[in-house]
């Protein structure tokens, strides 16, 4: 997990044509956050895609190369690359004893993308969940592209990016901003 944490969201249209943008603009892997979704359409999508890059899909195990559950999602039980959300140093460990792979910690900043329900954590959070963690962090959270040398101060590889991506004029430019050369993706073994 390094870089771009790719996010197709449904919410903002299609998710094919934007897992494979992501993918074109060097992400480490593509998440399928397809709300409302059933598991055969999930399915058929990360079949017709065939990235060279790890499609994680939100909160449905057993499908692409693994996934990414919330805090109330209950227990990973498939094989793969999967993380789960965290917004504490104690749900950090929680994950590790459960065997994440990564955790997703935030919201670092405001969001408007989801509804959280809690207080941003702030740079400075991050930076303790990074020097904690044991497992790769990946922040979440009202991230863009003039908070993002700031992040990466932190010390934190790699950042899940929604809004910033998907409401830019360029979709394609603005994730190729938030995937610098030296952190774009190896494709997947």
């Amino acid at each position: 997990m390094k870089g771009l944490y790719g996010m197709a969201d449904a919410a903002f249209g299609d998710v094919e044509a934007q897992a494979r943008l992501l993918a074109k603009a060097g992400a480490c892997c593509v998440q399928l956050r397809c709300k409302g979704w059933g598991r055969a359409r999930i399915a058929a999508t990360i079949e017709a895609l065939d990235l060279p890059i790890p499609v994680l899909v939100n909160d449905h195990v057993g499908l692409g190369d693994g996934g990414h559950l919330g805090q109330d999602d209950g227990p990973w039980t498939g094989p793969g690359l999967w993380g789960r959300s965290t917004h504490t140093l104690r749900q950090i460990d929680a994950a590790v004893a459960e065997g994440a792979s990564y955790v997703g910690f935030g919201p670092v900043f405001p969001t408007g993308t989801k509804v959280v329900g809690r207080a941003e954590v702030g740079l400075e959070g991050l930076r303790h969940a990074v020097g904690h963690s044991p497992i790769p962090v990946v922040a979440i959270g009202g991230i863009t592209l003039d908070r993002l040398p700031q992040l990466q101060q932190t010390g934190v590889p790699a950042w899940a990016v929604i809004s910033a991506i998907w409401g830019a004029t360029d979709p394609l430019t603005a994730a190729r901003a938030f995937s610098p050369g030296e952190l774009r993706a190896a494709p997947r073994p």
